[in-house]
């Protein structure tokens, strides 16, 4: 069965384009294409496609509010993804789609493979969030107006998941941090589970935006190449 794709965006020869590249291949296929958000919401209930393509910047109903009612509707498909679009890798609204839970997002200027391969990572509910996305997002955090951070929101992790966490907030790799903290792949991905499990959050991409919030980690801190 081919990944199905529900295409959001207001210009016309960008939504051709993106599907003529996503149905390249064949396993990945457009079920509807929306011209503003509110469409689009009306086509993921109607479709249930495993993913929905958004972009943020849209007429009647912008991408950032669309992703919120896609992932809160339940007459929508309950595993449904978002992949936000976006023209600048260091969109100010990246970080509020995140936290109302895209599961991650591409620059349009993506490659066809890298595009396709975006797709099939989110339908396979992983989240699309590379180092160099962290970093971006983490702009955004400190370009965003200040906020108490809520610390009592980690009560329920044990202190292990709190380091994991951290790192995840720091945009390392579950092979990375497993090397770090000297655990297995098996025993990291477990920590990471129940952390999302435990903060409600739908993926990786979640807990990053976790970490920045409740102030366990803080801009400036250290990267995964320790800048």
């Amino acid at each position: 069965m081919p990944i199905t794709v529900v295409l959001a965006d207001d210009q016309a020869m960008v939504r051709t384009g993106l599907r003529t590249l996503c149905e390249h291949q064949g396993d990945i296929a457009v079920v509807a294409e929306a011209d503003n958000g509110a469409v689009a919401v009306d086509m993921a209930r109607q479709h249930r496609p495993d993913v929905v393509l958004m972009d943020i910047r849209m007429p009647v109903l912008d991408g950032l509010t669309a992703t919120q009612r896609i992932l809160t509707d339940p007459r929508a498909r309950p595993d449904i993804r978002v992949l936000v679009l976006t023209t600048f890798e260091h969109d100010e609204y990246v970080f509020a789609a995140l936290r109302a839970g895209a599961s991650g997002f591409i620059v349009k200027d993506i490659s066809p493979d890298g595009l396709r391969e975006a797709i099939r990572t989110v339908a396979a509910g992983q989240s699309l969030l590379s180092p160099k996305a962290t970093r971006s997002l983490v702009e955004a955090f400190m370009a965003s107006p200040p906020h108490e951070p809520d610390r009592e929101r980690l009560a329920v992790l044990t202190g292990r998941e709190r380091e994991v966490l951290a790192l995840v907030g720091r945009g390392l790799s579950n092979i990375d941090l497993g090397k770090l903290l000297f655990l297995s792949p098996a025993t990291v991905k477990t920590h990471v589970n129940r952390s999302m499990t435990k903060l409600d959050a739908r993926d990786r991409a979640q807990l990053v935006v976790v970490a920045y919030e409740t102030g366990l980690v803080q801009p400036g801190d250290p990267g995964p190449d320790g800048g």
